[in-house]
């Protein structure tokens, strides 16, 4: 028998195994770990599978955050389409208020004996609207000179002396645009 004391004595056999756990645990914690090659086989595919599903996470997110600014930017060119197509219905809507204004101060200017008063207040309210659709982009079509069919509709053509063919002799009706988008074309009599 051993007499020395307890501590001194050769270590037990499970003493000896929790002296080799107790040194492999200090390793861990210390960044080394002893690896069987299948064992290190296993980490190294296991890494693997997280670099893809990381790099699959990042690309996801990266589509996900492009669809999201083209969805943003085709919802911004919509919704300003739609304000100026709604623009562009009232103002049409209201052309044909504009066209009797100028056929009622057209044909109290023609009258002898026209009330005065009611020509300016008729002239008054013509200016004002015109100048209320001009504010929301409303733009008057020039008829003079040549007929461009992107701006005029040729509705009549006759032979008029001194001037040359395709050049407008007569605005019948006037054309309109809003902030370059046409609404209306110009009614035009055209020289042959």
């Amino acid at each position: 028998m051993d007499k020395r004391p307890p501590e001194e004595q050769a270590p037990a056999p499970e003493k000896e195994r929790d002296q080799e756990q107790s040194a492999q645990e200090q390793d861990v914690c210390a960044g080394t770990v002893t690896l069987t090659s299948d064992e290190f086989d296993q980490v190294r595919q296991h890494i693997e599978e997280l670099k893809q599903q990381n790099d699959a996470t990042v690309s996801l997110a990266q589509r996900v955050q492009a669809d999201f600014e083209n969805f943003r930017r085709r919802n911004a060119c919509v919704r300003a389409d739609s304000l100026e197509e709604g623009a562009r219905d009232v103002i049409r809507d209201l052309l044909p208020v504009i066209d009797n204004f100028e056929r009622a101060i057209a044909s109290g200017a023609s009258g002898a004996n026209g009330d005065a008063q009611w020509r300016e207040g008729v002239k008054l309210v013509y200016r004002q609207l015109l100048d209320s659709l001009t504010k929301h982009g409303l733009d008057v079509i020039p008829s003079e000179g040549q007929f461009d069919p992107e701006l005029h509709e040729a509705v009549l053509q006759e032979e008029a002396e001194g001037m040359e063919p395709g050049t407008i002799v007569e605005t019948l009706q006037k054309g309109y645009r809003v902030k370059e988008r046409i609404i209306r074309y110009s009614m035009v009599k055209v020289a042959k």
